[in-house]
């Protein structure tokens, strides 16, 4: 059986937060991407921005914004509202949408249906449906055409007993029993609305309701259980602790049986304190808190290795690791692709804003961005050139003479190293 999706909402008018169903925002008046992030580490299984903007000009800034809500969304965003042509499809699509909800209350938007699957994939195209008329009158395009269904209340029975589909239900309802009654009705595939929004709802919480209930939801369970772990003389693992991105080694920190289970269910790093003789979640005090992305046993099964999202310093001293106190070192050259691209481009960044006389990187930046896309196309045609001569290393000059020149476009233009590594991921 599928499992069962918790699908937070944002609301946006003129790409600005906006409340609704429930939801409070945490992060300051318009920082949805605080909020898509927060969602996206505290257990959502996908993310539903509704655009409520009126105008083509509020809708350009709904689709910029939805933009950069999934360049820092880690789960799916789907979305829903305001799409009225193709092209509306085609933006939040190349915007990073992994699914747009046609409105089928617009016949522009029925219309729209067979085409926009066609080109784009079924499973990218769901349909928004408030009335049972709007699914038994389009049955066969929508069981043919969308990959899915987001309905309001007392829809999806009317859908259950026509179709196999699945239906994720948009609902004010708040109570946790009356959803879980929901929740296990066979078209139901997934809750959104209020509850879920809410962001005083525990997720992890209500995932973990979910499946002492019998209902199947996405949780995090161990491949290997604690019986299998070689555990120290004290009963316990060391776990060392890596940022997911950077994978630098952030602490080293111990568990028990009760910590790992416990940050299997909340999502959040929880040790054994050896000093206190106590459970701690880290950042429960300080806010520094670790979201759980991985958790790997090493070849002896004494050892974990957690990758997590660091929010803040991961050290009590307040340092980003632990690890910042040098006994010796040799020299060598760093070869690891990203931290070179990382910092090559911080120090064009800093070049940027603490120019130095005789500086080349200062003077593309003085010449302004015609230079540096005259100096990007020329070193482009290098690479053509150097790619028919034989000797390889000509080639090597010349890309690394563009891949500069192109960072310091970035530089330019505020693009960052992350946005173009979490693109390609994306594809």
């Amino acid at each position: 059986m599928t499992n069962k999706r918790l699908i937070p909402c944002l609301y946006l008018e003129s790409g600005r937060a906006v409340t609704g169903f429930g939801q409070r925002n945490l992060f300051g008046d318009g920082d949805v991407e605080a909020l898509a992030g927060f969602y996206s580490d505290n257990g959502a299984d996908e993310l539903l921005v509704f655009d409520f903007s009126s105008g083509d000009e509020e809708h350009e800034k709904a689709i910029a914004r939805i933009r950069e809500i999934c360049a820092v969304s880690e789960i799916p965003v789907m979305a829903a509202g305001n799409i009225n042509r193709m092209e509306d499809v085609k933006k939040l699509i190349y915007a990073g949408c992994a699914k747009v909800a046609l409105n089928f209350s617009k016949q522009s938007n029925i219309e729209l249906l067979e085409e926009m699957s066609k080109r784009f994939g079924q499973e990218k195209m769901y349909v928004c449906i408030s009335s049972p008329e709007e699914f038994t009158e389009n049955k066969d395009l929508i069981e043919d055409y969308a990959g899915g269904i987001l309905a309001l209340d007392a829809v999806q029975n009317e859908v259950e007993k026509a179709s196999s589909m699945q239906v994720i239900l948009h609902t004010e309802e708040n109570h946790k029993e009356t959803l879980m009654e929901l929740m296990k009705q066979k078209a139901v595939g997934g809750l959104s609305g209020a509850f879920v929004s809410a962001s005083d709802t525990d997720l992890t919480e209500f995932k973990e309701l979910c499946r002492k209930n019998g209902i199947p939801v996405n949780i995090s369970e161990s491949a290997i259980s604690w019986s299998e772990f070689k555990l120290n003389s004290d009963g316990l693992i060391p776990v060392v602790v890596q940022d997911y991105k950077t994978d630098e080694v952030l602490m080293l920190a111990y568990m028990n049986e009760e910590a790992f289970q416990t940050t299997l269910d909340s999502g959040k790093m929880t040790y054994w304190s050896r000093s206190r003789q106590e459970l701690w979640t880290k950042g429960l005090t300080s806010g520094h808190v670790q979201y759980v992305k991985s958790l790997t046993l090493d070849c002896d099964n004494d050892t974990i290795l957690a990758k997590v999202a660091q929010v803040g310093a991961a050290c009590h001293t307040g340092n980003k690791t632990c690890f910042f106190k040098p006994l010796m070192k040799k020299e060598y050259d760093d070869t690891n692709p990203l931290r070179v691209f990382q910092e090559v481009y911080d120090v064009i960044l800093d070049r940027k804003e603490h120019p130095k006389e005789g500086s080349y990187t200062n003077y593309l930046f003085d010449k302004g961005i015609d230079k540096i896309l005259k100096k990007v196309g020329e070193e482009c045609t290098e690479i053509v050139i150097a790619a028919k001569n034989p000797d390889k290393d000509e080639m090597k000059y010349e890309i690394s003479d563009f891949l500069y020149h192109v960072m310091v476009l970035m530089a330019e233009r505020g693009v960052t190293w992350e946005e173009i590594t979490r693109e390609l991921a994306r594809r």
